[in-house]
C-alpha cells in the first residue's frame, strides 16, 4: 500500500470526534428524502485525486448529504458541480460533472482535501475538530512540494497557513502569495450562499483556478 493509500486509510478509520461520528452517522440512517433509496458511506471521506499531484485544493468540510453521501471530495452536492465544472474547464478533470464516486471522475495532477474529513452540523466544524483533523492536512502538506494550493475560504485559508507556521495575509478571494516555492491562493468557496448570491460567480471561479494553476 503506498503513502497515499495509507492516509487516506487512516483518514476513514478516525473516530476523533465524538460529535462527528455522531452526526454523520445520524445522517446516514436518517438520510434525505430525496436519496432515500441510496446507501450513505457516513464515514470520514478520503482525499481524492492524482496520488501524484502537485496542485492542492483544500475545502472545509463534507456536505451532510453530499460528500458524506457519495464518500467522495465534493461529490453529489452544488459546490462540487461548481468545482469540478471549473476544473474540467481548466483542463484537469475528465469530465465537467460527477455524482458517485464510481462515474469515472479522474483529475489530472490535482489532489483535493479538506481541513476537517466528516460532515458537521451546519457545516460549520468547531476549532477543537479542526485541530483533531489537522495531522491529516499536516502529513499531505508535508508529503511532497506543492506546487500551488487553493484554499476554498477563510477557515481553508488560516489552517493551511497555521500549519505551514506563517502569516496569512487577509483572506479575500484572488489574494495569493508564495511560500518556499509554493504558490497559495485564495478563493470564496463555491457553496450555495457565495452561488446562489452572486458573490461568486463562474468567472470568478474559472480566473482563480487557472490562477493557481498558472505555475
Amino acid at each position: 500500500m503506498n503513502q497515499f493509500d495509507l492516509l487516506n486509510s487512516r483518514i476513514i478509520a478516525c473516530e476523533k470526534c465524538p460529535r462527528l461520528v455522531t452526526w454523520r452517522e445520524l445522517v446516514a440512517i436518517t438520510k434525505k428524502r430525496a436519496y432515500e433509496n441510496e446507501v450513505y458511506w457516513g464515514k470520514p471521506v478520503p482525499l481524492f485525486g492524482d496520488p501524484s499531484a502537485k496542485h492542492l485544493i483544500v475545502g472545509l468540510a463534507p456536505a451532510a448529504h453530499g460528500a458524506n453521501r457519495t464518500g467522495q471530495m465534493f461529490t453529489g452536492d452544488r459546490s462540487g458541480d461548481w468545482l469540478f465544472r471549473a476544473l474540467y474547464k481548466a483542463g484537469v478533470a475528465n469530465h465537467s460533472e460527477t455524482q458517485n464516486r464510481f462515474d469515472g471522475m479522474l483529475l489530472k495532477d490535482v489532489m483535493i482535501a479538506a481541513t476537517a474529513h466528516c460532515a458537521p452540523p451546519e457545516n460549520k466544524p468547531t476549532p477543537e475538530e479542526i485541530q483533531n483533523c489537522s495531522q491529516y492536512l499536516s502529513e499531505l502538506i508535508a508529503s511532497r512540494q506543492w506546487h500551488s494550493i487553493l484554499c476554498l475560504g477563510n477557515i481553508a485559508w488560516q489552517q493551511v497557513h497555521r500549519l505551514l507556521a506563517i502569516r496569512p495575509p487577509k483572506f479575500g478571494h484572488g489574494v495569493f502569495h508564495s511560500s518556499d516555492g509554493c504558490r497559495l491562493v485564495a478563493s470564496y468557496h463555491p457553496s450555495q450562499q457565495n452561488t446562489f448570491t452572486g458573490r461568486l460567480t463562474e468567472p470568478m471561479l474559472d480566473s482563480v483556478i487557472n490562477q493557481w494553476l498558472a505555475i
